[in-house]
């Protein structure tokens, strides 16, 4: 995700801290300091979120190895001020999966609060809801509160929240994945509207105003993934891929590579040597490489060695998935040790285009 920051990796997936989180620890730090002037409140208001969001990465883990079960992997998981993403690289296709994947979270939050209380239980502190509006309360007792407030509030019936994936799953088997979707979809953006109209002229509440926001954008969000899975249905490869294609050698010269950009339309380049892929030259690369040393060096010298590539035969959601994961524009194509063609994103887009115009005049 853009305007972010690397955390670290664990368990293999990468935590990562959008810079807008930062403006909620500053609101966070500036609100406690203001109670009584004290430098200490401040900073225990901030340790107490940075608590919080622990709860929530781990939540978010929840939901990540569950779906890494099931073989769907996890690029990374975003903390944002209203909470955490964890992208996953697609949604299980299975009713059943999608709602394991979907209460796995809920189940890791509900899991910290019984352990809260039982800690809170063994040492003698205070375990009623009412801690939330006491002055000086202990440090767990709000945090097990919070984590239940959080548990109820990811219950609702709403994209993006876990409740919203239930509904999608529940309703998903008994009717086509799409038009589950749309419902849900439908139901979240009502949510949405409720929250905006409480928050503006309600409570005059702007963090409520700015969830229902995130709600509308992430219902009209899972419609759009909706859409554009149920575009790659039953789609291979070998259907959209690029057959005609232009190869490169590692001891070609990059002059030859703006020969080939300058009289064609393809922009980035497989380089094959003995009959095996074994780089790809993108034109960013090339660009770099010619600023750098100019047309008369090797290919070889400037090429990507670390590539990814698809198979003609493979779910064209699948590598289309792989495809924006790895940050780049076109894949290989290759059958056994023989290039057959080339995916990108310019082509995957054209095909969706097509087949959703194609639709529209179905209709």
């Amino acid at each position: 995700m853009k305007w972010s920051w690397k955390l670290g990796r664990f368990a293999g997936i990468e935590v990562r801290v959008h810079a807008t989180f930062l403006i909620l620890l500053a609101w966070v730090a500036l609100a406690s300091y203001q109670l009584r002037g004290m430098v200490g409140d401040a900073v225990g208001g901030v340790v107490f979120i940075l608590a919080v969001f622990a709860s929530v990465v781990l939540h978010e883990y929840g939901h990540a190895l569950t779906a890494r079960h099931f073989g769907i992997p996890t690029k990374e998981i975003t903390l944002l001020p209203i909470g955490g993403v964890a992208q996953l690289e697609r949604i299980p296709k299975e009713p059943q999966r999608e709602l394991a994947v979907a209460l796995a979270g809920p189940a890791v939050t509900l899991a910290i609060v019984a352990v809260l209380f039982l800690i809170l239980v063994a040492t003698g502190l205070p375990t009623g809801p009412g801690v939330l509006l006491r002055e000086g309360a202990p440090f767990l007792s709000r945090l097990m509160w919070v984590n239940v407030w959080l548990a109820i509030f990811n219950a609702i019936p709403a994209f993006p929240m876990d409740g919203g994936r239930v509904l999608r799953a529940a309703l998903a088997t008994r009717m086509p994945h799409l038009r589950a979707t749309r419902i849900a979809a439908e139901v979240g953006k009502g949510f949405a509207l409720i929250f905006g109209i409480v928050g503006l002229f309600v409570i005059k509440d702007p963090w409520l105003v700015l969830i229902a926001l995130f709600v509308w954008l992430g219902a009209a969000g899972e419609a759009s993934m909706a859409q554009q899975s149920s575009v790659f249905d039953g789609v291979r490869v070998e259907r959209v891929m690029i057959r005609d294609v232009r190869t490169l050698a590692p001891v070609d010269p990059l002059a030859r590579a703006v020969d080939e950009v300058l009289s064609g339309f393809q922009q980035d380049f497989p380089v094959v040597e003995n009959g095996d892929v074994v780089g790809v030259l993108t034109r960013s690369d090339l660009m770099r490489a010619l600023a750098a040393h100019g047309p008369a060096s090797r290919v070889g010298d400037a090429m990507d060695r670390a590539f990814a590539v698809t198979d003609p035969q493979e779910e064209l959601e699948d590598a289309f998935a792989r495809l924006r994961s790895c940050r780049c524009r076109t894949l290989p194509v290759v059958r056994g040790r023989e290039l057959v063609g080339v995916l990108t994103t310019e082509n995957v887009g054209e095909f969706m285009m097509v087949q959703s115009a194609m639709r529209e005049g179905e209709v």
